[in-house]
């Protein structure tokens, strides 16, 4: 006798819903490494870039671009010559912050518990 599924619980998504749009920020080539890394407070360009050894300037430009045209970085030029540019978080993005520690801390679990299993 072949299985029923079982109806689902809770409605469906909404067609504007708001955690596919963050989960689709987040999901966005190394956001989630800037977020992590202007936690600490305000950074260059090049200090962002040295931090993320293995990310283009092309490709950390147009994502820093992209993260402040969502609210999720203040740009800030500093006078001086040749002219620097320094990135900081926004208020709502340091309402990331709890999502992003929460997320570290489940996967220090997930890896140790990676680490315990024996392998198949």
């Amino acid at each position: 006798m072949p299985l029923r599924p079982k109806p689902a619980t809770q409605p469906p998504l909404p067609h504007d819903c708001p955690l596919e749009d963050v989960l689709s920020l987040l999901a966005g080539a190394w956001t989630v490494q800037i977020l992590w890394f202007l936690r600490a407070g305000p950074r260059r360009f090049g200090d962002l870039r040295r931090d993320l050894t293995r990310v283009s300037t092309k490709v950390l430009t147009n994502r820093l671009r992209v993260m402040q045209q969502h609210g999720l970085l203040e740009r800030q030029v500093l006078p001086s010559n040749p002219p620097q540019v320094e990135y900081s978080l926004t208020p709502m993005s340091r309402e990331l912050e709890a999502v992003l520690n929460s997320m570290e801390q489940v996967g220090r679990r997930l890896k140790r518990h990676s680490l315990q299993e024996p392998a198949a």
